[in-house]
């Protein structure tokens, strides 16, 4: 039986728009904090000590990843479901559950990642040197994980704003501590720095979350073991996707790091790093909104099937010209944020901003699995995602360097875009909107397009080329987003200019 579209709604683009806007502010804020601590970094650490964050970080989520056992993505859906019936006594229970269980999560998991300091050091360095570093992450897992479960009450509930005064305080604060512990105590800072700007999200997430049942939900033993069986059940699935996830990326850092040294692990953390700074905020903004919307509609199909296209063109016009912007400044970009010592990273970075763009655009049908509960599905899907990735990176960085780790990033989304569509195809009956379509035919060949032009043209003959494809899908990108909104919320005078310059 074929599904009817329930018609786009003008409200439905603002809304998406708003929240965008209010995650997308707050990153911007959070991207001029990345451009300082960047900096500092790279001038106080070198590649060396660029890499060997990076390697930390990877430490971090996995272990995160693993303690965490997927609540704080589950408990976003719990509270979410809760909050759609408008059942006080039932978010207050979830919330309580979710409250406990991540103090506990956390603490197991500080004890975990400190007792496997040693052969996690041996693992990823081939010494134990860095065992005291690792150790001391422990004091971050703690923090992140009692972080994460306040937030997922605040998005369950959809506190966007709150979302947005979080990062930017926990962007301050982290960006304030750890740039004088670097510069002071230089390499042996790092471990202390990811431990401050994880502990940097506690404060900000318990004043905005305290509000929201600040009494604990009184529960006989029983039933609170159900609530926390549910949380976990769902929360297995999330946790399978985050450690694939998480060592994938943990796994082709290695690999990099053993093709071609630190110095090599130093240039793809860069690379990523700026790749994905854009593209960021609206993969934020669509995990942090999109998702507990289109929780509320998993029974629905054609309003999931609207819901995602209209997620995904907004995703698309806010960040088709940003990706093409860094394509065409990759150097540009590289000596702002880092150092001249970066540049050869720049081609990786091209790579990785062309696996971005296709990232966007199957972001949102992802979200369909997800949403469906269709458990077995999701992990299989990113074991799949997690060996291409892996293989290919393997496969790519030993042929042809450091590069080929981007190349591998734009491999997988290749790949992952074409199954993801077959599998919400046969899930809702999913099909893209023609507004996508005709998005989608746009940007993907202009990003190509300016791609090919930096390997057969001279630097300044491309960059002409790619300032023209920024400006023309900038406007394009304008006009359709303007046309999208109710009247009433655009100047007459923009609406005009916009108009006639098309």
């Amino acid at each position: 039986m074929t599904l009817r579209m329930t018609p786009p709604s003008s409200q439905t683009y603002t809304q998406i728009l708003k929240s965008t806007m209010l995650m997308g502010g707050s990153s911007l804020v959070n991207v001029a904090l990345s451009i300082v601590r960047n900096k500092a970094m790279a001038v106080l650490l070198g590649p060396e000590g660029v890499g060997l964050m990076g390697l930390y970080g990877s430490i971090l989520d996995i272990a995160q990843a693993i303690a965490g056992l997927g609540v704080g993505s589950s408990g976003v859906r719990q509270i979410a479901e809760a909050a759609g019936t408008d059942d006080a006594e039932m978010i207050a229970r979830s919330a309580t559950v979710l409250r406990r269980i991540s103090i506990v999560l956390g603490l197991l998991g500080a004890l975990l990642l400190a007792a496997l300091a040693f052969p996690i050091s041996n693992f990823t360095f081939g010494d134990y040197q860095h065992a005291g570093g690792i150790a001391l992450l422990s004091l971050a897992i703690f923090f992140r994980l009692v972080s994460a479960g306040q937030t997922a009450l605040i998005q369950g509930l959809r506190g966007i704003a709150d979302l947005a005064r979080i990062n930017v305080l926990a962007g301050l604060i982290g960006t304030a501590v750890s740039i004088p512990l670097i510069y002071l105590f230089g390499l042996q800072a790092i471990a202390p720095s990811l431990v401050v700007i994880a502990a940097a999200s506690i404060l900000p997430t318990w004043w905005y979350s305290r509000r929201i049942c600040p009494h604990p939900s009184p529960m006989p033993t029983r039933q609170f073991g159900r609530e926390v069986s549910a949380l976990l059940r769902l929360g297995f699935v999330f946790m399978a996707s985050g450690l694939l996830t998480f060592g994938a990326a943990y796994a082709i850092r290695l690999i990099v790091l053993k093709e071609g040294g630190v110095m090599a692990a130093g240039l793809y953390q860069a690379a990523w790093g700026l790749g994905g700074l854009y593209a960021g905020f609206i993969l934020q903004a669509m995990g942090t909104d999109f998702y507990p919307r289109l929780t509320a509609a998993a029974e629905n199909n054609a309003e999931c099937n609207r819901l995602v296209n209209e997620q995904a063109e907004i995703s698309m016009l806010l960040a088709g010209p940003g990706l093409l912007g860094t394509l065409t400044l990759a150097p540009l970009m590289m000596s702002l944020f880092y150092s001249a010592e970066f540049h050869g990273a720049v081609d990786l970075l091209r790579w990785i901003c062309l696996g971005m763009m296709l990232r966007i655009i199957s972001w949102p049908m992802g979200f369909i699995v997800v949403a469906k509960r269709t458990q077995a599905i999701f992990f299989w899907t990113e074991v799949a995602a997690a060996v291409v990735n892996v293989g290919l990176a393997w496969l790519f960085v030993s042929l042809l360097g450091t590069q080929g780790a981007g190349m591998a990033f734009f491999g997988l989304y290749v790949w992952h875009s074409i199954l993801i569509y077959v599998i919400v195809r046969k899930l809702t009956g999913f099909r893209w909107s023609a507004a996508n379509r005709r998005h989608g035919l746009l940007f993907l060949p202009a990003s190509g397009l300016v791609f090919l032009m930096f390997s057969i043209l001279p630097l300044w003959a491309a960059t002409m080329i790619g300032f023209a494809a920024v400006a023309l899908c900038g406007l394009y990108s304008l006009r359709m987003l303007i046309d999208l909104l109710p009247p009433e919320s655009v100047p007459a005078t923009i609406r005009g200019w916009i108009t006639k310059s098309a």
